[in-house]
C-alpha cells in the first residue's frame, strides 16, 4: 500500500547538519500529515515534527529553531533539515504518513524502516 523509504543519516560532530528525507511509494489515494520521529536507546519514540499536506507545520520544543520540517507533495516526500545538532539528538529517526489508500478508505499510519542519526560530541 504505502511504503515509506528514508535516507540521509549518519554520523557527524556536534554543531553540524544533516538532511533527512523520506520518499513515499505505492497505490495510495492522497497523504495527509508527514511526520518525523526518533527513539533513541532506552527512550521512548518521541515526535519530532509533523507536517499537513497544506504545510503547516508542528515541531518539539526541543527541536525548534535547530530541526526543521518540510515536504515536496509532488514527489510524496518529507525532509528534514538538521541544524546545530547536540549528543543528544543522536536517535533512530523514523518517517511517518498518515495516508488514504482509495478515496473512501479511512486514513492509516505508516512507518519507515528508521534512519540513524549519531551526533559525536
Amino acid at each position: 500500500q504505502v511504503q515509506l523509504v528514508e535516507s540521509g543519516g549518519g554520523l557527524v560532530q556536534a554543531g553540524g547538519s544533516l538532511t533527512l528525507s523520506c520518499a513515499a511509494s505505492g497505490r495510495f489515494f492522497s497523504i495527509n500529515a508527514m511526520g518525523w520521529y526518533r527513539q533513541a536507546p532506552g527512550k521512548q519514540r518521541e515526535l519530532v515534527a509533523t507536517i499537513t499536506s497544506g504545510g503547516s507545520t508542528n515541531s518539539a520544543d526541543s527541536v525548534k529553531g535547530r530541526l526543521t520540517i518540510s515536504r515536496d507533495n509532488a514527489k510524496n516526500t518529507v525532509y528534514l533539515q538538521m541544524n546545530s545538532l547536540k549528543p543528544e539528538d543522536t536517535a533512530v529517526y523514523y518517517c511517518n504518513a498518515n495516508a488514504k489508500v482509495r478515496f473512501n478508505s479511512n486514513s492509516e499510519s505508516y512507518w519507515g524502516q528508521g534512519t540513524q542519526v549519531t551526533v559525536s560530541s
